[in-house]
């Protein structure tokens, strides 16, 4: 990761931040006036010690008061005017940004699954949190430091000089801070990171770890990680608590000793009474801001670490621009020569593989383990980057269409079939708006309607995350139906008939058939042979490349005399 964004990483966060730049200013603004009401406090018990005890007027006495409950009344109001832009800022900040990062999210997590984390959301709001929260009022604080130290110099250089020296004190704690904190901070945010990735790895294969009895062992696994995030946070909260201990200490030990210094000075005849008191009291509002700077420094290093880890990603994965809109496709298929290095592997899984399909062709894609038939689907579908070679779909290339148009005449089934929280009808709808003749004619055509039916609320049957509650011939039906719904012109089915039944593949079978009627293109990576004779065309895969590609008949005939169709396992 880099430490420090570019200019092209740090540009689009900051045109996002800069957008609401008119509010920051107003927020500064504000600033600038409660800063200068934070100088009724001394200047009230300046006037209170020189003129209200010197005279023993009462009347005085009153009207100073009131004005001083007026003064912190009105600087009320404006912190809170204050506290609400920022609010206000930091919800449009993260409104704008959340949409994007969702997209950048599902792009990392298509790229590289092993690294897909939820984190880049939780990243935007501990920076929304900064802007929003109590250590931007330092920054916003911190300009009027010299101004306080200024007026310390007017009621006497000593007391200037004191301030100096406090501040310079002060400081040096906030850069002693961050630099003993930063290294462990990082270290504790990198194991949590690999302690929550591990944990959902887990949890997602829950069955399989409670089955085979793993669960101490994933425990033991996943909480080595945990306690060594512990311990580096542990360890860095114990620096920063440390020095910002130091820090309050030193501070309110430099409020003393200035009213000593004071108290000297009064004796000599130097300064009033009024200015030992009130020089107290401004040198505490002006290290102030250093003193919060040092009390939430952990929080200023989160949110940084958050900005750089935002920029990275948004940078790996810039927003895509809107392409051309192009024709409705009908179904032509063509791959040239085309490479695939799948996610975190260094080698190829498809090597040169040429192949061509006509639209409304059933071609089936059959192979040995690991031949590549699965990354040819994804690569089909553009799901996996290409390290070279093209996949063009009625002529053009698909990274020229929009994903979300060309995505509606699409239908996958993968091997793992993912149902998504919500109701048979929305996830056969691909969670848009259902159209309910279309969701019962969909579930029809994967011979499902009979089975959804039967469920307690029918079509309206919640089905919780993952589709749990059904078995998995249901899942895969009912992701056959999403597959099918609004008859797309592309269907890629990655071993549908894995989990099914006779009466299953049968429907399966059909379903595939009323796809060819209506001149939709199917592509069937199988390796069971039985749904193959409908096939127009057979693709053979071996080791990533392409052994052969024709007529079924061809095909088959052609292996015959090497193995009775092994060539269709795996």
């Amino acid at each position: 990761m880099n430490k420090h964004p570019s200019s092209k990483e740090s540009s689009e966060l900051l045109g996002v931040i800069k957008l609401s730049k008119h509010a920051f200013y107003f927020a500064a603004f504000i600033s600038l006036f409660i800063n200068l009401l934070m100088l009724v406090p001394p200047l009230y018990m300046l006037q209170l010690y020189d003129r209200v005890l010197a005279s023993r007027s009462e009347e005085t006495l009153l009207m100073l008061t009131l004005i001083v409950i007026v003064m912190f009344g009105v600087m009320g109001i404006l912190e809170f005017v204050r506290s609400r832009i920022l609010i206000r800022v930091g919800n449009a900040i993260d409104a704008k940004m959340s949409t994007r990062l969702f997209n950048a999210m599902f792009a990392l997590s298509n790229k590289n699954p092993g690294k897909s984390t939820s984190q880049p959301l939780g990243d935007l709001t501990q920076i929304r949190q900064f802007l929003t929260g109590t250590p931007l009022f330092a920054f916003f604080d911190a300009p009027w430091i010299p101004i306080y130290i200024g007026i310390m110099f007017l009621f006497h250089p000593w007391l200037g000089w004191f301030a100096i020296f406090a501040a310079i004190v002060a400081f040096t704690l906030t850069i002693i801070n961050e630099k003993r904190t930063k290294k462990s901070l990082e270290e504790s945010n990198r194991y949590f990171q690999q302690s929550q990735s591990f944990i959902q790895t887990s949890l997602r294969n829950s069955e399989i770890i409670e089955a085979m009895g793993m669960h101490e062992n994933v425990r033991k696994r996943w909480y080595a990680r945990y306690i060594a995030f512990l311990n580096e946070q542990s360890r860095a909260s114990d620096e920063a608590g440390l020095w910002s201990n130091l820090s309050k200490t030193l501070r309110m030990l430099m409020q003393s000793l200035v009213l000593g210094l004071g108290g000297y000075l009064a004796i000599v005849g130097e300064v009033t009474p009024g200015m030992m008191i009130a020089g107290s009291i401004i040198m505490g509002r002006a290290l102030a801001p250093i003193d919060l700077m040092t009390n939430t420094w952990k929080q200023f290093s989160g949110a940084r670490g958050a900005y750089e880890r935002l920029g990275k990603l948004l940078q790996d994965f810039p927003e895509a621009l809107s392409p051309t809109a192009l024709p409705q496709p009908k179904g032509f298929i063509d791959l040239e020569s085309i490479v695939v290095v799948p996610p975190e592997a260094q080698a190829p899984s498809l090597k040169g593989v040429s192949l061509s399909i006509k639209a409304g062709e059933i071609v089936g894609i059959i192979g040995p383990s690991a031949a590549g038939k699965s990354s040819l689907a994804r690569a089909m579908l553009g799901v996996w980057p290409l390290h070279s070679g093209k996949v063009r779909i009625d002529g053009a290339e698909i990274s020229h269409y929009d994903r979300s148009v060309l995505g509606s005449f699409i239908g996958y089934l993968p091997q793992d079939i993912e149902l998504f929280d919500g109701t048979i009808s929305e996830n056969i709808a691909r969670y848009a708006e259902p159209k309910p003749e279309m969701v019962v004619e969909a579930a029809i055509v994967a011979g499902v309607h009979e089975m959804i039916l039967q469920l307690p609320k029918g079509y309206d049957t919640p089905i919780g995350p993952g589709g749990i509650a059904l078995s998995g011939g249901q899942r895969q039906r009912i992701g056959l139906a999403r597959a099918l719904y609004e008859y797309p012109k592309i269907i890629v089915l990655d071993e549908p008939n894995s989990n099914l039944d006779d009466a299953g593949e049968r429907a399966l079978v059909q379903a595939v058939l009323q796809m060819k009627q209506r001149q939709s293109t199917v592509i069937l990576i199988t390796h069971r042979p039985s749904i193959l004779g409908n096939a127009d065309k057979i693709a053979f895969l071996r080791d990533g490349q392409l052994q052969m590609f024709g007529p079924r008949d061809e095909v088959i005939a052609a292996l015959a005399p090497k193995t009775a169709m092994p060539g269709v396992q795996g």
